[in-house]
């Protein structure tokens, strides 16, 4: 997982898989970033799975801060899409589209 500033956005890139064993760093992450950032964008290029862990902690971390989701894979983009959550979250095709939104 890395993390940088981008266009006045707090960016967090995670890679891997987001699942209840492993959501742990990232939502460390997310939540600092939550505190410290007014926009945060999480670059989820690099996400290869994804489940209702996942799906939390989004929707937590979007009560807390401007949270952006930046260029999902196709398996995080169709979870946002069969729970709704990607009418919820601002789900956008690169992160700086992410940043600008």
């Amino acid at each position: 997982m890395t993390e940088s500033e981008y266009c006045g956005a707090w960016v967090v890139s995670a890679r891997g898989s987001c699942d209840m064993q492993s959501i742990t760093p990232l939502a460390e992450a997310l939540g600092a970033a939550a505190k410290q950032h007014g926009k945060v964008v999480l670059d989820a290029s690099g996400i290869v799975f994804g489940d209702s862990a996942l799906l939390n902690l989004l929707i937590l971390t979007h009560h807390e801060a401007d949270l952006r989701v930046a260029a999902p894979a196709q398996q995080m983009r169709r979870l946002l899409e069969l729970t709704g959550t990607d009418t919820l979250l601002k789900v956008r095709a690169t992160v700086e589209e992410a940043a600008a939104c």
